[in-house]
């Protein structure tokens, strides 16, 4: 008897032997991994450990993100570098070092550079050939408690950026006891005062946009969108650091309009959390500029009376 089978629409094509199939197959790492709730905003696709606690990593951007895109559609964010490093290291303290994923991890600062030349869309995918290394760890028992790490994001051979951060793992019962009474909004608020013009930050969209009238000159409010798909994928107690940073670049560019100021590198040390139930303002100054220098904007960021993070950006002045 002869057996006839028939392939569908569906599985033709498809190799018959499974050794036909590559060796490999491309994918992001888990999302839980980064901290991220959408796979779309995971950037990194493997990672194997070269020596001690230096790592290759790989990773891709795609052509057109709906946040980390310049407002021509034709260069990838330089704010894309920055959340590609601050994936690093969750993943590394995760996948490689232990760390719970119930562990909460405290960012004490993040520093990235770009070369803009080698951020513009290509024809297809950016993919990222990515070089880690982690220092100063300090352990309790066996558990990760903190770490330093600097990375390189190649791209076609090519440095595109660089960058570093410095993170604290907390354990769930610590966590609680560290935010005590602070930890006083789950959640952000519904209502939020009103965003300032798109064009006026660099941005090309409302809801892209974090910051509000603060009344003065070199002084906004923070103002984000709670329900921003990137900005809170991943929503805490707290606003998130990267809200932050996107704030102080927003901030920069409010301060020098209409001037264009376009940020390539940006340095931020995190002083402490910013609560959602209570106003923080963020303040912009232009830094004296050496001749053949780039412009630098230093932002602060305060909350009750006290300082919750500074930010130095650098970057082109047109």
């Amino acid at each position: 008897m002869t057996v006839l089978t028939h392939r569908t629409a569906a599985t033709a094509g498809v190799p018959d032997r499974p050794e036909a199939f590559p060796a490999r197959l491309t994918t992001t790492v888990p999302r839980e991994y980064v901290h991220r709730a959408s796979l779309a905003e995971v950037f990194l696709t493997g990672c194997r450990r070269t020596d001690g606690t230096r790592f290759a990593l790989t990773g891709q951007w795609p052509r057109a993100h709906t946040f980390f895109t310049s407002a021509d559609g034709l260069s990838h964010d330089p704010m894309q570098a920055a959340e590609t490093i601050r994936q690093v290291g969750l993943f590394l303290a995760h996948a490689q070092f232990g760390v719970p994923l119930d562990h909460q991890f405290l960012l004490h600062d993040m520093e990235y550079s770009t070369d803009p030349g080698r951020l513009l869309v290509g024809r297809g995918p950016t993919n990222l050939d990515l070089e880690a290394d982690c220092t100063d760890l300090v352990w309790k028992g066996n558990r990760l408690a903190r770490f330093a790490m600097h990375v390189r994001i190649g791209r076609e051979g090519h440095l595109a950026a660089a960058g570093s951060g410095r993170f604290t793992c907390v354990a769930p019962a610590t966590y609680r006891r560290l935010r005590g009474e602070a930890r006083r909004a789950s959640g952000p608020p519904a209502a939020r005062p009103g965003p300032v013009t798109p064009r006026l930050v660099g941005r090309t969209l409302p809801r892209d946009v974090v910051l509000a009238r603060g009344g003065r000159p070199g002084s906004w409010l923070l103002s984000a969108d709670a329900r921003h798909p990137v900005l809170f994928d991943h929503v805490g107690d707290h606003v998130p650091g990267m809200v932050l940073v996107e704030a102080a670049r927003q901030a920069a560019c409010a301060l020098v309009a209409p001037r264009t100021f376009a940020p390539t590198g940006a340095t931020t040390v995190f002083h402490r959390y910013v609560e959602y139930d209570a106003p923080c303002r963020i303040d912009a100054a232009l830094a004296p500029r050496a001749a053949g220098r780039p412009a630098r904007v230093a932002v602060t960021g305060w909350q009750d009376g006290h300082q919750v993070f500074g930010t130095e950006l650098t970057g082109r002045l047109s």
